[in-house]
């Protein structure tokens, strides 16, 4: 059989060499945009059927590529292969580890690895890659809108996020995501940029840490290659950068930053950022750029609470059972009791849900409370071990501020004792789970809309009075040093 282009394809069978000559001519039909977002990242493997199945990062690309190119890219195939093979796609969670594709040649097998993993390479860093997207650099596939679990304190920043990643007109920009480690920014970031490059595959969606950018731009200096670095970033349709609370005390990078968001802002880009503070509170940053980061939105991402805890439990663990780690479903009071002792973060509580299903595996369902609490041993975070309390913020702000415990509890609503109070407020909600009305009642017996009130308007003098955010900033260092 005679292929297309005069290439042929009556001596191919290994699927490396049919594959190269496929997907070059899919580029050509169906653009660089899409080829790039889909195929590039995905690569031939086979079952252990023998079935040769184009295997994408995510669910979404299969979905595409099911939709979009399937068809035509099988077309492609079968005009070069001898074996008259068809291609079938599936994303990497359905297929685990399926061996790469490899051919028979003169009765030896030929593996095609090394040439099919760098098909399968999603992305390259920006000081090589010119003017080309970062695109999925650092993304992880789990990290999803699906997977987000919504609760009272990231329901308005899970709404803001899926705004800005529908690319719909009037957003605020750049959008900045701030608050307590381990709480959902990163979640948010990376499902943002799923989203908008599913809904805009043309598009160029850059995401990076900022320790990423960091690194790359003192090797684009070092290898006198800035300026493939700037285009790399200042092409971008969408730029996300998470953590960025990592550049401060860095000048030069800092001042790249600023050039950087400034070109994009000029250019009507989407700009989102992510750090653990509000932008005003971030005073190693250099003022100019603090004050271009909070002049779109700043949309606090909270602590959450008991519930929303339990639900993030539940959805791990459904996760993990749909990927075979284990059967079943964990009994509430196993759930209870491993979310009560895990008071840190929701990466902290990730860790000891996937601790328990390594664990308990096949059993899941039928661990008892005791027996969790062997099998999590150190992962469960248990009453000797320290923790920041209402009582402890209480004091630490009141010896702060050179006040009395009472102080904060009493019914004084002289500003030397309402703001050090609304303070404590603030710091209870971003250091502990407990809810506005718990912590009105441990100051004197406040109504939760008091508490809210106090929360708010510390949020919003961080970013106008640089002494509040360096108080903010130096007792949040007491509290966990």
């Amino acid at each position: 059989m005679a292929a297309a282009n005069g290439v042929d394809g009556s001596n191919m069978t290994d699927p490396n060499r049919i594959w190269n000559e496929a997907s070059l001519r899919l580029r050509a039909e169906i653009g660089d945009g899409p080829f790039s977002s889909y195929i590039a990242p995905s690569a031939v493997r086979m079952d252990s059927a023998g079935q040769l199945i184009l295997v994408t990062p995510t669910a979404y690309a299969r979905d595409w590529v099911r939709k979009n190119a399937l068809r035509r890219m099988n077309e492609l195939w079968l005009g070069l292969d001898r074996l008259n093979r068809r291609l079938d796609v599936r994303c990497r969670a359905e297929v685990g580890s399926a061996p790469p594709a490899s051919a028979v040649i003169g009765g030896n097998v030929v593996d095609a690895t090394p040439r099919l993993a760098a098909l399968a390479q999603p992305t390259v860093a920006p000081v090589a890659d010119g003017a080309r997207a970062v695109r999925a650099a650092g993304l992880q596939e789990r990290l999803t809108f699906d997977s987000f679990v919504e609760g009272q304190g990231n329901a308005f920043a899970l709404a803001i996020a899926k705004q800005v990643a529908s690319w719909a007109d009037g957003h605020f920009n750049p959008v900045f995501f701030c608050g307590p480690y381990g709480y959902g920014k990163t979640h948010l970031l990376n499902a943002i940029a799923w989203e908008a490059q599913r809904l805009r595959p043309e598009a160029k969606v850059v995401y990076l840490t900022a320790e990423r950018f960091l690194s790359t731009f003192v090797k684009a200096m070092q290898d006198r290659s800035t300026a493939a670095f700037k285009e790399s970033l200042r092409s971008a349709d969408m730029l996300l950068l998470d953590d960025v609370q990592f550049v401060g005390g860095k000048a030069s990078t800092q001042e790249e930053l600023l050039s950087t968001l400034t070109a994009l802002i000029e250019d009507g880009k989407r700009i989102v950022f992510s750090a653990d503070r509000a932008p005003m509170a971030l005073t190693e940053v250099e003022p100019r750029l603090r004050s271009h980061l909070s002049a779109g939105l700043t949309c606090p991402v909270e602590a959450g609470d008991r519930a929303l805890k339990i639900a993030v439990a539940q959805n791990r663990l459904k996760a993990l059972s749909a990927l075979g780690v284990v059967q079943g479903e964990a009994a509430p009071e196993v759930l209870a009791q491993l979310v009560d002792r895990t008071p840190g973060s929701m990466r902290e509580l990730e860790g000891a849900v996937n601790t328990l299903a390594a664990a308990a595996g096949s059993r899941l369902s039928s661990v008892s409370v005791d027996e969790a609490s062997t099998l999590l041993g150190a992962a469960l975070r248990g009453g000797p071990e320290r923790r920041i309390t209402v009582d402890e913020i209480q004091k630490t702000v009141a010896d702060h501020f050179n006040l009395k415990q009472a102080d904060l509890l009493s019914e004084r609503r002289t500003r030397s004792v309402a703001r050090p109070r609304q303070m404590a407020m603030y710091l209870c909600k971003q250091h502990t789970t407990r809810s506005y009305p718990d912590i009105g009642r441990r100051f004197g017996g406040r109504d939760h809309t008091t508490v809210l009130h106090g929360v708010r308007k510390i949020e919003e003098l961080m970013a106008q009075d640089d002494q509040i955010a360096r108080d903010v900033e130096a007792l949040t260092r007491k509290l966990r040093g």
